[in-house]
């Protein structure tokens, strides 16, 4: 097996954030695991707030811009797809739902992802169950068992400070890298009698 195609799709707005902290603690952890196992990772880092002057504007499906073109098709290229989001009011942020409204139904089916998000309350902690799951869920992706949530106090000047997080991150990551393993997890063709 080649490279795992690893995927990180950050769905901050700013340019430093506790959420892009995590997803590359996660795919840094992919990372080291892929390596472990002999194959390693060619990694595609994606900022929804660097893409925010396109894709705020963009309304036309038939007219996507460049830079949001190339973070879809990197997306649905993916073996691996890392994401994550700032709650703000109980879910996921604007600018990332519109990126997702972009990807057709169809092209998510079977893909392995990790789900991470950060509040500053631990009210916040079951997006990933109520908000991360059910939208990857539409797509028939195959999320990993293990999602990550980390609050603001997880983290000092940037960095995840926050061994209980860690270990759910390794958790993840080890989750994700077998599922990226099996492939895709598409339908059988039916089999003739």
């Amino acid at each position: 097996m080649g490279k795992i195609k690893v995927v990180a799709v950050s769905g901050n707005l700013g340019g430093r954030s506790r959420t892009r902290t995590l997803v590359d603690a996660v795919t840094r952890e992919i990372g080291a695991l892929a390596q472990e196992s002999g194959t390693g990772v060619a990694l595609t880092d994606i900022v929804v707030g660097d893409l925010a002057p396109e894709l705020g504007a963009l309304t036309n499906p038939n007219a996507i811009p460049p830079g949001v073109a190339a973070a879809l098709d990197a997306i649905v290229g993916a073996d691996l797809l890392v994401v994550g989001s700032p709650v703000y009011k109980g879910s996921y942020t604007g600018l990332f739902k519109h990126l997702i409204d972009f990807i057709d139904p169809n092209a998510l089916i079977g893909l392995p992802v990790v789900l991470t998000a950060t509040g500053g309350s631990p009210r916040h902690a079951l997006v990933i169950e109520h908000q991360l799951r059910p939208l990857f869920g539409f797509f028939q992706a195959q999320t990993a068992p293990t999602g990550v949530f980390a609050l603001d106090s997880d983290f000092v000047d940037y960095r995840l400070t926050s061994p209980e997080i860690a270990a759910r991150v390794r958790k993840a990551a080890d989750e994700a890298v077998r599922l990226a393993a099996l492939g895709r997890l598409t339908a059988r063709e039916p089999v003739a009698a």
